[in-house]
This record gives structure tokens, C-alpha cells and sequence, in this order.
């Protein structure tokens, strides 16, 4: 990687390092350490993960996420099923984010899916992504694509909002 390279990388995640928060700042839901990736880089679907944080006192829930970069874009957690094998399924009534708790979108568990990507994802893009909760509304994101990042590591990296 260049020099010029490094310096816009370093300078992306340098804004990133905010919170986004969901409408005014009375809703109080926040987004943190977001990141997106896929599993290879020819494959048709990606995923997004981070922590949903609701600073309210109310209980609210994650309905549905719409993005542009996939033809599909689907709220999904891992089942185990009798056999013990795990299996991806869409979650029709979305994620509850409970009040003053922190739900956590993450790689075998809750995540944002990416159905039919109409390009790869390259380490260091930035995909937007709206979230919208049935109480705080929508939130607008930007998300960046971490290949390298291993399932376990996490880190303060905040969201950008629009």
C-alpha cells in the first residue's frame, strides 16, 4: 500500500470515530464499531455487524435496513437446528434493542445480510446504510468494509451519520 494510500485510510478511519445517533439526540440510540465484509471476494453476499446502544429509558427495536450496494439487504441470525448444525435465517420482526441495554450485531449471531451484491467488497469501502427502528426512526450510516478484521475483535471505530 502507498503512502497516499496509508494517509486516506488512516484519514477515513479518523472520521469514523464518532457515534451516530438516531434522530435528535432525545432518541438516544447509538451505533458503534460498525464494519461490513464478505467471505471471499467474488462472493454475492456480505454482511454488516455492529453494537446498537439505546440510551433511553424506552425499549425499541431494529424493523429493517436498506442499502443500495445489494439487491436484497435482510436482518439475519444464526439457529441451531436438531442436529446441531447452524443455519442463517431472515428475522421477519427485526432485533429489540432494550432500554439502556446494547444489542450486538455480530459474525455468528444477529447481522445485517447483503443478498446479491452488485459489486465486491473492497477493503476500505465505505457502504451507507440506513437502519430504522420502530421508535427512533431512521438512522443513516456509513459503514466501512474490513476484510481482515477476525471474528473476535472489536474496537471504538464509531459510525458516520449523514
Amino acid at each position: 500500500m502507498s503512502i497516499k494510500s496509508n494517509l486516506l485510510a488512516a484519514a477515513t478511519l479518523l472520521t469514523l470515530t464518532g457515534t451516530a445517533w438516531a434522530g435528535d439526540s432525545a432518541a438516544n440510540i447509538s451505533v458503534m464499531d460498525p464494519y461490513a465484509r464478505s467471505s471471499t471476494a467474488s462472493s454475492a453476499t456480505g454482511a454488516a455487524f455492529m453494537m446498537l446502544k439505546n440510551g433511553t429509558d424506552q425499549d425499541d427495536r431494529l424493523v429493517a435496513v436498506k442499502s443500495d450496494i445489494a439487491e436484497r439487504v435482510e436482518l439475519h441470525t444464526h439457529i441451531e437446528d436438531a442436529n446441531g448444525v447452524m443455519k442463517m435465517r431472515e428475522v421477519e420482526g427485526g432485533f429489540e434493542v432494550a432500554a439502556g441495554e446494547t444489542h450486538m450485531l455480530k459474525r455468528g449471531g444477529d447481522h445485517v445480510m447483503f443478498l446479491g451484491l452488485k459489486q465486491p467488497l473492497s477493503d476500505g469501502d465505505i457502504i451507507p446504510l440506513t437502519l430504522t427502528f420502530e421508535k427512533a426512526g431512521d438512522v443513516m450510516i456509513e459503514v466501512p468494509v474490513d476484510l481482515a478484521r477476525k471474528p473476535k475483535a472489536g474496537g471504538d471505530h464509531g459510525a458516520k451519520t449523514h
